[in-house]
This record gives structure tokens, C-alpha cells and sequence, in this order.
């Protein structure tokens, strides 16, 4: 059996290829195309070459399910419109996906069966309280409004890895799984089960990320609109794509050009970055009663050693102690860089998106 799996971004997507026999599942191939430029169906043939007729499933990362679509799927014209219909939570994702979804029912044969893997499904189960808004019972019912969380498949990826290495932590411990990347967040894991994340109705809430503002008072939205003459079309722009570390330093969205500079304002834009993610460590640690893992995922998390330490620095209140050489020499690959001292393990995992899909793909074929 070989499994395509298709992940998408707002402006990327990768590849992957996976055959399955009856021992293991194993990635055969792989391509990451960072700028999209051509058709997605001119990419799958060049990707797929002599294999186009040989894929018994492709399956897809859907960024936003919404409160119907809670689990892995298969893609049926029904699902589909669903996917469609919650495009208006996720414009800048969903849309591109199911482009992707026609793009192969076009390329591959036809009757291949297609999968759905939802980023918002991790999140499901989450308490009440970690999912509601203090807005109008009422008004949120009819619209949809809560919290539902992003990331998930990342974060499961770095779960399901720690349930390998540590699984008396990963089964039944308290994790805090960290995935700081182009867009970042965290979440809070209670005996295998997500009870808190960061990001919420929209990706946009929570940490800094590299054009997304994070948290921010309610009420700067209103004042925009009424005092700065700005359209909320324009305010939702600025918020996604011109605000969090390109915003506040006003040089660059990418974390190794602003480590790479002394400038003033990119060193405070790092320094909001790290703060912003300690404090929800902090929240997530008294949340969760205690924690036993921390981990570091993304392209962020896996190769930028003095983010993570600035991130936990003087956090040996609560049992945190980095090994200082360990996490120097951990980039872009898996590693303990807490120390002997520490009681909480941190550990760099880099998140394996794609072989969840695969493993999705698998189980409900």
C-alpha cells in the first residue's frame, strides 16, 4: 500500500509518500515547496512521476473541521461541502486544501480513496472551560464561537514520539508541548487528552508568532476602527500578516534574521516572543497541577537553541533546569536538553506531521 499524504499551508505544502506493508510504514519520498507557484496538479505529477497510478490513498491536513467534523475521515461529497462551509473560520487554509483534494481526484485515479485528517480534532475533548468565551451564550451557539484550537496534528506528532521515549510521562503524565514555528502555540496535555491550547476560534490568539499578533486586548480592535480609520478587512491584515515579530521590529517575520541582528527593535521582539511563551508554560504548568515533560517542536523549537533557553531561564522554581551544552548541540534533531537536576524533562522533538496522516490513512482503510 503507498499513502500519499498532502499537508498545505497558506503558502506552501509538502509531500510525502509512505508504503505500508504488514511490519511497518515507511516514508519512500518526500518534497517541500515552500513558494506555490504552480498548479497543484503539475507539482503531484512531477512528484509522484512512474508511482501515479500506484497510490492507494491520499490523505489531507484540513486546518479547520469546525464541531462536526471530529475525527479522521474519509472524503465524501458531503464532508467535502462541510469543509467548504467552515472555510469562513479558516479563509486562509481551508480553501487551498480543497483545491489540493480536486487537484488529485484529478491526477490519480479516480476512484482512490481521499482522507481528512483535521488540525482541530486534537482538541475535541478539551473541558468546557478551556473551550468557552465570557460572551453570550446565546449568540455564540448560533455562530460557532469558541475555542478550537490549532496545531493539533503537531502536537499529537510530538505526543505520540514522547509515549515511545518516556511513555509512563507520555501515557499518563502532565505535558506541555510547545510548536514554534511561522505560526506557534502551545498546549496542555493531561494523561494523554489536550485540556488546554493556546490558539483559539482563529489561529490568531496566544503567542507572538512571525506576522500574527497573539493575544491582545479586544478593545484595541474597536479603537481602530473608530479612531484610526481603519476597515476591519484592513485590521484583520494587519493582525495576521503584518503584526507579531515582523510588526514589533519592523525588519523581518523570520526568527534567524532577527537572532542574526543587534538591532534594538528585533532584540525586544524576541524578548516579547520568549516572554509570551514562558508565561503560558507558567498558566499551563498551574492548570495542569505540575508538569513532567516540556517539549520544543517546529522549525523554531528544534534549531533555535537560545530561544529555548531564553524561553526557560529561571524557571528552576518549578523544576525546569536546562543543560546548557545539550541544548547548544540539539538543532533540527531530536534530544534531553534538561539537565540531571531537573525533575521536568525537556526534550526537542521534531514533528513528524505527515506519518500521523499516514498512520490516519491506514486505520481507516
Amino acid at each position: 500500500m503507498i499513502i500519499l499524504t498532502v499537508n498545505t499551508g497558506s503558502s506552501s505544502v509538502r509531500l510525502g509518500l509512505f508504503e505500508k506493508t504488514e511490519k511497518k510504514l515507511t516514508r519512500i519520498d518526500e518534497r517541500h515547496v515552500k513558494s506555490v507557484e504552480d498548479a497543484p496538479e503539475n507539482l503531484l505529477k512531477s512528484f509522484l512521476r512512474e508511482r501515479l497510478r500506484m497510490i492507494s490513498a491520499a490523505v489531507y491536513r484540513i486546518v479547520h473541521g469546525g464541531s462536526t467534523l471530529t475525527k479522521s475521515c474519509l472524503i465524501s461529497e458531503k464532508v467535502e461541502k462541510e469543509i467548504e462551509r467552515i472555510s469562513i473560520l479558516a479563509p486562509l487554509h481551508n480553501p487551498i486544501a480543497l483545491n489540493w483534494i480536486k487537484a488529485c481526484r484529478a491526477v490519480i485515479a479516480h476512484n482512490t480513496p481521499q482522507i481528512a485528517v483535521f488540525d482541530t480534532a486534537f482538541y475535541t475533548d478539551m473541558p468546557d472551560v478551556a473551550k468557552k468565551y465570557a460572551l453570550p451564550h446565546d449568540l455564540c451557539g448560533k455562530h460557532g464561537i469558541r475555542r478550537y484550537g490549532f496545531h493539533g496534528i503537531a502536537h499529537r506528532a510530538m505526543l505520540e514520539r514522547l509515549k515511545i521515549i518516556r511513555p509512563v510521562k507520555g501515557n499518563d503524565g502532565n505535558v506541555i508541548s510547545i510548536q514554534l514555528g511561522s505560526g506557534c502555540s502551545i498546549t496542555a496535555v493531561k494523561k494523554g487528552k489536550a485540556v488546554d491550547t493556546s490558539m483559539g476560534f482563529s489561529p490568531n490568539e496566544g503567542l507572538v508568532m512571525s506576522t500574527r499578533s497573539g493575544d491582545i486586548d479586544s478593545g484595541i480592535i474597536v479603537y481602530l476602527k473608530n479612531n484610526a480609520g481603519l476597515s476591519v478587512n484592513q485590521i484583520d491584515n494587519m493582525l495576521n500578516k503584518s503584526s507579531g515579530l515582523l510588526g514589533v521590529s519592523g525588519l523581518s517575520g523570520d526568527m534567524k534574521t532577527l537572532l542574526d541582528t543587534d538591532d534594538q527593535a528585533a532584540r525586544y521582539a524576541i524578548e516579547l516572543y520568549c516572554y509570551r511563551v514562558k508565561k503560558y508554560i507558567g498558566a499551563y504548568a498551574a492548570a495542569l497541577g505540575g508538569v513532567d515533560a516540556i517539549l520544543f517542536g517546529g522549525g523554531v523549537g528544534e534549531n533555535a537553541p537560545q530561544i529555548r533557553r531564553m524561553i526557560l531561564k529561571d524557571m528552576e522554581w518549578c523544576g525546569i533546569v536546562l543543560d546548557r551544552h545539550a541544548n547548544e548541540e540539539t538543532r533540527g534533531k531530536e534530544g534531553l536538553i534538561s539537565s540531571d537536576k531537573s525533575t521536568v524533562d525537556v526534550i526537542v522533538i521534531p514533528v513528524n506531521e505527515a506519518e500521523i496522516l499516514a498512520q490516519e490513512a491506514v486505520q481507516l482503510m
